[in-house]
């Protein structure tokens, strides 16, 4: 740990990493560490010694050499093949990277920081079809039955870092479910609404939304309460080592509903229309979790309400369309 001055107070804080940083969560959790986690974590740079440049996660030498450096008292591992899209259009990539990165990073850390809390970010995607076999949020005592190549990797991650745990790896393994915000990329769906919601009110795209299937379920989350989770983790030295934690509300929404939210928030009319072209199978109509762990483990609950998550989210595509233009 490091140490702060505060007056004659010396305060220890953790030596936190956090791998992915330049992605979404990442940036949000990068952001929180620093502001209202800034008594709490000193963020430390994950880099290989020998190149400054953040290891590569398919190459376990630099890996070893990057967490030798850093010395982490916690460590938060986000960096992923994390678009369902991209890991079934390259399996293999997403095999290397979700789950043999995830394993040479988790060995790194035994090695040389074992005393370091290892937080994993796995995704509700590992539960596939059991989602269809309950008409009930989801426990984490539910069977993993992925159905997506990207859930695969997750599911496989999740059970190795368990199996990890009992060798001594100090891990919490997370399921969140579906998380947005403003800083997401438009090819999620609530971007990818506010993105042409943005468009519309200024002028450069028809007033009307094109669509897909509205029809799914899904349990929707503020990315800032999942950052929340993962640190409160990081900060926590009483969790068992080897517990699995859903972040959910517990109260699966519409896409539909969704849209409706969004659309209510435009400030000109717009019609929906339904794409062909967009419009895919709904294989799992709903998904939710049971969030009663970690409410109870890390005292955690969702603070940000879904009208707040759309609001900034279509206020950031606003804002984002108007730095283009200029």
């Amino acid at each position: 740990m490091t140490g702060s001055q505060h007056g004659d107070l010396i305060v220890s804080k953790r030596r936190l990493v956090v791998t992915g940083k330049g992605g979404f969560v990442g940036t949000a959790l990068s952001k929180a560490a620093s502001d209202a986690w800034s008594d709490t974590f000193d963020l430390i740079d994950f880099a290989d010694p020998e190149t400054g440049k953040s290891p590569d996660l398919r190459d376990p030498p630099a890996l070893e050499r990057a967490i030798a450096h850093a010395k982490p008292d916690a460590l938060i591992h986000l960096a992923a093949v994390a678009a369902p899209r991209q890991a079934k259009e390259e399996p293999a990539t997403a095999w290397q990277v979700n789950v043999m990165g995830t394993f040479h990073l988790a060995q790194s850390v035994l090695r040389h920081a074992p005393e370091a809390r290892f937080i994993f970010a796995g995704s509700s995607e590992a539960y596939g079809a059991t989602f269809n076999e309950s008409s009930t949020p989801l426990s984490e005592n539910a069977v993993l039955q992925p159905w997506s190549a990207y859930g695969a990797t997750k599911a496989a991650s999740d059970i190795m870092l368990r199996q990890m745990a009992k060798d001594g790896l100090r891990a919490t393994i997370f399921r969140p479910f579906n998380h947005t915000g403003a800083g997401q990329s438009p090819t999620y769906v609530v971007p990818a609404f506010a993105t042409q919601i943005a468009r519309i009110e200024a002028g450069l795209q028809e007033p009307v939304l094109k669509v897909g299937n509205l029809e799914a379920k899904r349990d929707f989350l503020d990315v800032q309460d999942v950052v929340d989770a993962y640190l409160m983790a990081a900060d926590c030295d009483e969790l068992m080592d080897g517990l699995t934690l859903n972040l959910s509300t517990g109260s699966p929404v519409a896409i539909s509903t969704l849209l409706t939210m969004l659309t209510d928030m435009a400030t000109v009319p717009i019609t929906v229309e339904v794409d062909p072209d967009r419009y895919l199978p709904n294989t799992i109509p709903i998904m939710s979790g049971n969030n009663a762990k970690a409410r109870e483990a890390l005292h955690w609950a969702p603070n940000v309400s879904l009208s707040q998550t759309l609001a900034r989210t279509l206020d950031q595509a606003r804002a984002d369309l108007n730095n283009s233009s200029q």
